[in-house]
């Protein structure tokens, strides 16, 4: 009998299948801490739901908060990252200041 493909197990959220077929959190990378960080962002600023009960909330003092995280991140890893690195960083905080900005104003 052929062994079963074990990329294809489900896992619980935020987990993914290793290569021996258990559930972990996924590896942690430059990237996909900046992307935590902008989850945050976007959680904070009332554009997530909360995943258990399904409600929005803004907290702008939290946003910004992370929103400085991810300023001092950029500062403090300048000139050491790949240029798709860079590019990622910049995106974000670009997208994210917009929209504190506009979340500030409502």
């Amino acid at each position: 009998m052929a062994e079963e493909n074990t990329s294809s197990k489900v896992c619980g959220e935020g987990e993914v299948p290793d290569k021996e077929g258990r559930c972990v959190m996924p590896e942690v990378t430059f990237s996909t801490f900046v992307m935590s960080l902008n989850t945050s962002v976007l959680y904070h600023l009332g554009e997530l739901p909360d995943p258990e009960s399904g409600e929005r909330f803004v907290n702008l003092d939290l946003a910004r908060h992370a929103i400085d995280t991810l300023v001092v991140l950029e500062q403090k890893t300048k000139g050491n990252l790949t240029e798709e690195e860079s590019e990622l960083m910049r995106n974000i905080l670009y997208d994210v200041k917009i929209r504190f900005v506009n979340a500030a104003k409502q």
